[in-house]
């Protein structure tokens, strides 16, 4: 159930982090003024994004993988690039992701210009796209 929740939530949280950035280099290329609506947006796509943290401590720790780590060792974990990935590699880039996405929103609010506050989210949440882009595994997504 709860890998369930975490792989459905998952889809929210990329649909709202695509539109936060895509919201974000329409606003620094086009010169607008940063509103209300594209603080909530950011903030929506930071809240959905820790939802999933959330979601996804759940989920490593009731998960078949994490019984197979507790028997075989760290050690064991790491020469296996099946085990590795959802066990390390995974969790580890998306909690680096989801901390550019804090540390991009936390940065945005102490700007002083609306292009330097776009600017922020841009790349702090750009960064964080990719990362999470590069982690999903996509042939456990997909297959479903």
């Amino acid at each position: 159930m709860t890998k369930m929740i975490h792989s459905y939530w998952a889809y929210i949280v990329l649909l709202i982090l695509i539109i936060a950035v895509v919201n974000a280099i329409i606003g620094l290329t086009s010169k607008k003024e940063f509103k209300a609506k594209d603080l909530r947006i950011s903030l929506f796509a930071l809240i959905t994004a820790h939802i999933q943290l959330i979601f996804g401590f759940f989920a490593y720790y009731t998960s078949v993988y994490y019984e197979q780590m507790r028997l075989l060792g760290m050690g064991e974990v790491m020469k296996n690039s099946e085990l590795r990935k959802p066990l390390i590699e995974h969790p580890l880039l998306i909690i680096i992701a989801i901390a550019l996405i804090t540390i991009g929103f936390s940065k945005h609010k102490k700007k002083t210009t609306d292009a330097a506050k776009f600017k922020t989210v841009t790349i702090f949440y750009g960064i964080a796209l990719l990362l999470i882009l590069a982690v999903i595994p996509w042939g456990l997504w997909l297959s479903k």
